[in-house]
């Protein structure tokens, strides 16, 4: 495949993610309200989400070894996209919470079989030059289609209860069960236009989990990106926050609509950026930044300075879901990049797991001041490990 062809995948790989992201943030952007209005604590939606994300990652480290085993991957991406499209909008018959979690678990089983091979298909598919860059046009595709999909939602949730009977949860029901439509776009956009990369195996086995293979630039970059996620906690927790601070219900989805523009217009700049002035250096304001953050929602007190807050996690997001990704590329040889991203992936999903769960519980016994204190003080611990630990791609 030449490189035109090649970088086609990026675009198209693009385009799946914001179909799947209008699909999952018809969902996500009303899932938290859904929850409470079943009766869900927040330390609850915490765990749900907690348990939802670390089920994907356990998932990415055996796809993105497969990947590199088979060395081919588009057909456990494809796989993925479907599983997910498939089982999202059962969410909508939902009853209790129980059957929100066993829903969230099937879908994130989707992306932890998807992800790992997909960025490993993006790396393969550009020069090392263009990584930030690329990785930064498909984050900032899959956020707009979270822009779109919230956009839908809120639009949809004005509707139906301008015009029609339904009480709000049916309203939510009905919103939910449109969602297939999108997912099944990008599902035919995975399928029909991306071409697989087929990597040459020099015959030797890779083993599942083997820390051996990986040297110490790539371990020291896994360990301060998991000190990073016990900060980073699920938009759920910020969500919630926000409706704390006096933001109204039918504003919801409009402040989370601003925070995925912010997110997808600087996702492709900022890994540009990445490029010519270095990510180590990108990465460090990026936490740095998350950290300023989670102290403006320790101390908040009113709608305006969620607002503000919520902009500003959008710069971060757009860097620290991009940058790593970018960053690990370099830090492995090629016939191992799936196996490191289902590492990286699977370490981050277990640090994910308690990590909203403790947030929520810190907020319900302590406070919001201390939960949000308690990430602050993570994420600047993240922003010197950062300086100390990580080496300059040069170095």
């Amino acid at each position: 495949m030449d490189n035109k062809e090649a970088k086609k995948n990026v675009f198209w790989l693009a385009m799946t993610s914001l179909f799947t992201d209008i699909s999952s943030e018809m969902i996500m952007s009303l899932l938290p309200l859904f929850l409470t209005a079943l009766g869900a604590s927040r330390a609850v939606v915490g765990l749900i989400e907690g348990i939802a994300e670390t089920t994907a990652s356990l998932f990415k480290i055996i796809s993105g070894w497969l990947s590199d085993k088979l060395g081919a991957r588009k057909g456990l991406v494809v796989f993925g996209y479907a599983l997910s499209t498939i089982f999202k909008p059962f969410i909508a018959l939902a009853n209790v919470w129980h059957q929100v979690l066993f829903v969230r678990f099937v879908d994130r089983v989707g992306k932890g079989i998807r992800n790992a091979p997909r960025d490993a298909l993006i790396a393969d598919s550009v020069e090392e030059h263009e990584r930030g860059k690329s990785f930064g046009f498909q984050r900032g595709m899959d956020t707009f289609g979270a822009v779109i999909g919230t956009f839908l939602a809120a639009a949809l949730l004005f509707f139906l209860g301008e015009y029609t009977q339904l009480d709000v949860l049916h309203q939510y029901r009905t919103i939910f069960l449109l969602s297939i439509i999108p997912g099944i776009l990008g599902v035919l956009s995975v399928l029909f236009m991306v071409k697989e990369i087929k990597k040459q195996t020099d015959g030797k086995e890779i083993p599942l989990i083997s820390w051996k293979s990986f040297d110490s630039s790539f371990k020291a970059f896994i360990f301060v990106s998991a000190i990073f996620e016990f900060s980073n906690f699920s938009y759920a927790i910020f969500i919630l926050r926000a409706s704390s601070l006096g933001v109204i219900v039918a504003l919801i989805p409009i402040i989370y609509l601003m925070y995925n523009l912010v997110y997808g217009f600087l996702s492709q700049p900022l890994g540009a950026l990445a490029d010519k002035i270095g990510e180590k250096t990108v990465l460090f304001f990026g936490y740095a930044f998350s950290a300023i953050m989670c102290l403006g929602f320790a101390f908040a007190s009113n709608p305006m300075h969620a607002w503000i807050l919520f902009a500003i996690y959008g710069v971060v997001s757009a860097i620290t879901n991009t940058i790593p990704r970018a960053m690990l590329a370099d830090l492995v040889s090629p016939k191992l990049r799936g196996s490191a991203y289902g590492a990286y992936y699977m370490v981050i999903g277990l640090v994910a797991l308690p990590t909203s769960a403790i947030a929520g519980f810190l907020w319900d016994s302590l406070g919001a001041v201390i939960a949000f204190s308690y990430g602050a003080a993570l994420a600047f611990s993240a922003a010197i490990l950062v300086l100390v630990f990580i080496p300059s791609k040069n170095s």
